[in-house]
């Protein structure tokens, strides 16, 4: 079994953030799960047996701004593991993508502040979106006890969202068209602030 979980956050906008910033986010969350997947697929291979579970997120099919880097890193492993679950399939190596949605680790965090400054509002309405959201956010643990469970199994499904708002996420994003999804993050703060409420029942404006 080869469990791919390593990753690092990096985050601003398009424009703004230096070229070696995305280099290394992908580098590690992408080039290096593709490191190890080659380093044991020949043996998975010959032995017509295995299990690779990479660990992507909600961010993996969900982008929200200023997480395009991040986002790109895990859009690309998620089509990775997809184009490796129909290459081994015959050799009865089972590959697994598990999706955590918002989880409680030092890395999200670190998303409740806006380390950065920057001409566009997105950072800080990610920051306040995870300051509300990380109260009531799950430990990794619950990850961690998700992945033997998909080692231990015979199940071929692909993809597992974990946590308790990661299919929600997923739902939401699901209910708008791309154009009414790039709509949202071009809205004023105050529109913003009224559609978050409504959806999800979080205040994020700032507070006094």
């Amino acid at each position: 079994m080869l469990v791919n979980n390593a990753g690092i956050e990096r985050r601003g906008t398009i424009e703004e953030l230096d070229l070696a910033e995305f280099r290394a986010v992908m580098e590690t969350n992408y080039f290096g799960a593709l490191r190890c997947m080659q380093a044991v697929l020949t043996q998975m291979r010959t032995r017509e047996s295995g299990c690779v579970i990479n660990v992507t997120s909600i961010a993996g099919r969900i982008c929200t701004s200023p997480f395009g880097p991040y986002a790109a890193s895990k859009f690309a492993l998620e089509a990775a593991s997809e184009a490796l679950a129909q290459e081994v399939r015959a050799f009865n190596i089972r590959v697994a993508i598990v999706e955590p949605g918002v989880i409680d680790t030092s890395m999200a965090q670190g998303l409740r502040e806006e380390t950065y400054e920057s001409v566009y509002p997105h950072g800080r309405r990610m920051a306040a979106l995870f300051t509300a959201s990380l109260p009531e956010a799950a430990g990794p643990s619950l990850v961690a006890e998700k992945i033997p469970g998909i080692a231990e199994s015979e199940s071929w499904q692909l993809r597992y969202p974990v946590g308790p708002d990661a299919q929600g996420f997923l739902d939401w994003r699901a209910s708008m068209t791309d154009e009414e999804w790039t709509d949202r993050g071009g809205m004023d703060d105050d529109t913003w602030c009224a559609a978050m409420e409504r959806d999800f029942g979080l205040d994020l404006r700032p507070k006094e």
